[in-house]
């Protein structure tokens, strides 16, 4: 029986602890989930017929609230899933400084199955079943999208909760909500950019590059990325962007590969026409898991969790992989990539763009004021000032690119990419200093990260180390 995935990452957490010195007790109670929510509840389908909806919500850890996480759509969604997803948020919020306890939620429904309708009555439901149990709230926990959710699911969540708790704050009790509904410029993206941001990072280290045989940089770099959803996708785009070389992308119907590189928009688009990436002119088609297996610089898992086991582990030729999705990598495979000599950037740190970025929109809800709009005129008009005293003083006029360019002051855009960027940067330079400090893989050194951060935080009278 393969290992449960709450069992693997507390795995991962125990052979991190050994690397600090917080007492026995308190490692214990950072590891441990605080309470499980599961809750059943009848659904009235379009035909008439009744059938009962399962879905569960987990509080990982209180040590910062509200606690937060996404809320997933999914046959496969199970009590230990929740839970262990749950307990990756408190990790990867602690390891990026964003200050919320980790929770995480989900309903275990094929969402393809449902009709717009029925999803809305499900979503609204599950809403108050949370509030009813104050598992949702502004202060308390704060829910997101996840794997089959999206912005519209949130602005039910959100509308519902209003109704139920109507406040000033009320629409702060969920992120990753449409940007006229409360949320923010820059969220859908966020996760898939985090990751771009923090592989660019990684790849901007001379001495890790020079163990695997790489330059620095991005450019010219071969990458492979499974899953197209919203974090696969603006991966891809980014690093297309950079010049990087996509020669193959994975979907759960199949993989396409092409030696001369792929244009993801270009795929995107013929998987709108057809239903699927497959046969797409120019490329050759692949199996999925196959497609994981081949020679690359930078593999990107952007799907669902345990894609990397110690069953395929051993034939996986990327020299970095970039955890996009949660858990996509085996505690043994994750092993046996790092003892070949890849570059495992875990999952814990890379895929908290979106929790980043969710904070962000949590503080604008509190704040009640759009990023950017108190001062974005004044910078423009300082800008405007100063280029104007440079072309007075050099006798020459710049361009109007070059003149808008410069005078451009912050929008929310600006302000919520620069935020993401500098989170995933200071956080990378964090982890990599524990790794080289303690000989330890970057996984560990996130999690020696988090758990130190966390453990101070339970740390009232300064008595630990």
């Amino acid at each position: 029986m393969s290992e449960k995935f709450f069992a693997q990452v507390n795995r991962n957490f125990d052979r991190a602890a050994q690397y600090t010195k917080l007492p026995k007790g308190i490692l214990n109670q950072i590891k441990t989930c605080n309470s499980v929510y599961h809750v059943t509840f009848p659904l009235e389908r379009d035909n008439g017929e009744v059938v009962t909806i399962h879905a569960w919500r987990a509080e990982h850890s209180q040590h910062r609230t509200p606690t937060k996480g996404g809320i997933r759509y999914s046959s496969l969604v199970n009590e230990d899933e929740i839970t262990a997803l749950a307990a990756l948020m408190t990790y990867k919020c602690a390891v990026v400084d964003v200050p919320f306890g980790g929770a995480k939620g989900g309903i275990k429904i094929e969402r393809s199955e449902y009709s717009i309708g029925e999803l809305e009555r499900i979503t609204r439901r599950y809403t108050y079943e949370l509030w009813q149990k104050n598992f949702i709230g502004p202060g308390i926990d704060v829910p997101a999208p996840d794997y089959g959710t999206s912005e519209q699911e949130m602005a039910w969540i959100a509308d519902t909760y209003r109704q139920l708790s109507p406040s000033l704050d009320a629409m702060a009790c969920v992120t990753g909500k449409p940007v006229y509904q409360a949320g923010i410029r820059g969220r859908a993206e966020a996760t898939g950019r985090g990751v771009f941001f923090g592989i660019r990072e990684a790849c901007s280290m001379q001495d890790d590059m020079k163990t695997l045989g790489l330059t620095t940089g991005i450019e010219g770099k071969t990458v492979v990325v499974q899953g197209l959803g919203k974090v696969g996708y603006h991966a891809a785009k980014n690093f297309q962007e950079a010049g990087a070389l996509l020669t193959c992308l994975i979907e759960y119907e199949g993989a396409i590969y092409s030696e001369k590189g792929l244009d993801v928009d270009k795929v995107m688009s013929h998987r709108t026409e057809t239903g699927s990436i497959l046969n797409y002119p120019g490329a050759e088609n692949m199996d999925s898991r196959k497609a994981l297996e081949i020679e690359c610089d930078i593999l990107i898992p952007a799907a669902l969790e345990n894609q990397i086991t110690v069953d395929n582990a051993l034939r996986i030729k990327a020299k970095i992989i970039g955890e996009g999705a949660n858990g996509p990598t085996s505690p043994d495979a994750h092993d046996i990539i790092k003892d070949r000599g890849a570059l495992i950037i875990p999952d814990n740190y890379l895929n908290a763009g979106g929790v980043t970025v969710s904070y962000f929109e949590w503080l604008k809800n509190l704040s009640h004021v759009r990023f950017g709009r108190m001062d974005r005129r004044f910078e423009e008009n300082a800008f405007r000032k100063i280029v104007e005293g440079f072309e007075s003083l050099v006798g020459k006029k710049l361009s109007e690119a070059q003149y808008k360019s410069i005078v451009h002051g912050a929008d929310e855009n600006d302000i919520v990419d620069s935020g993401l960027e500098d989170t995933m940067v200071t956080a990378y330079n964090e982890i990599k200093e524990i790794r080289d400090r303690h000989n330890i893989d970057l996984r560990t050194a996130a999690f020696v990260s988090a758990i130190e951060k966390i453990g101070r935080s339970y740390d009232q009278l300064g008595i630990f180390p």
